[in-house]
């Protein structure tokens, strides 16, 4: 009893440093202790009763719409499993596995000019993803590494920053806003649901192209995640709000980050928006 109660001490401790570090003065985290106990813990709980038990790595995919603060939650995740059931956890982003600046040029010029828009379905690297993916499961950690995205630069950096995996993770937290997106009835992409889709893609050729990258390689690499986790927004008033905060996060720590104005988040959210909605009703 005596030793429980210390372990959670240690994790308390741990869990309010990290807070206190993330925190923006004008946006306080609020009811932090009643989060641990009734949010983080639970979800620990449940990652650790559904972990995989023949030794191979357990993929927990962890969605959310933008701003939700996916990369925060996984953070926490890690940190108490870490402490409470002494696992190995590694987390990586959706969003580490952007194609190149150069290799999104090609489809805007091949394809569609909104593909030069890093974020939808068809912009990530799938074959890269979906190979790290089986030599993880196949325990294949030998040069395995994780690449990283400059969002500053807007392209992939040189596989030198790239993380690299010494040992197998016991658990593997997949974060992402389309982790386990699933494509829509073709009848459904007709009518455009903004500004953007209806001035910019006419002739449904982006939507079409995103519909299909869901039903075929991202149905593939989403169908090896083990539980998938779902952060529910309520709306996109939300995420507008939480893309903002995000971005003030961004500025106030680090002076090289670009960050966006609000019209520009307005913006890029309406990139985002068909598939954030198909997943509400989805997930």
């Amino acid at each position: 009893m005596k030793e429980t109660k210390d372990r959670f001490l240690k994790i308390k401790k741990n869990y309010l440093n990290f807070l206190k570090k993330q925190e923006v003065s004008s946006e306080p985290f609020h009811d932090k202790l009643g989060q641990l106990k009734n949010f983080y813990i639970p979800i620990c709980d449940f990652i650790y009763k559904n972990r995989n038990q023949n030794k191979t790595t357990t993929i927990i995919g962890l969605s959310g719409g933008q701003g939700a603060g996916k990369t925060t939650i996984s953070s926490i995740l890690k940190l108490i499993i870490k402490k409470k059931f002494n696992l190995n956890v590694v987390i990586f982003s959706i969003d580490d596995f952007y194609k190149t600046l150069d290799q999104r040029k090609k489809m805007a010029k091949n394809i569609h000019e909104l593909f030069l828009t890093r974020g939808v379905p068809g912009t990530h690297d799938t074959k890269l993803l979906n190979k790290l993916f089986i030599n993880i499961k196949k325990k294949k950690f030998k040069n395995l590494f994780i690449p990283k995205f400059d969002k500053s630069k807007d392209d992939r950096t040189i596989k030198k920053k790239w993380m690299k995996l010494n040992k197998k993770p016991d658990i593997v937290i997949f974060e992402g806003w389309c982790v386990g997106a699933k494509p829509q009835n073709i009848k459904k992409l007709t009518k455009p649901i903004n500004v953007l889709e209806k001035k910019y893609d006419k002739k449904l050729i982006w939507r079409k192209k995103v519909n299909n990258e869901l039903k075929n390689m991202y149905k593939v690499i989403f169908k090896l995640i083990n539980k998938l986790i779902f952060l529910q927004v309520p709306s996109l008033k939300y995420v507008y709000k939480w893309r903002l905060l995000q971005e003030k996060k961004m500025s106030l720590n680090s002076n090289k980050v670009k960050t966006m104005s609000n019209v520009q988040i307005k913006n890029f959210i309406m990139y985002y928006e068909r598939i954030t909605l198909q997943m509400i009703k989805d997930l």
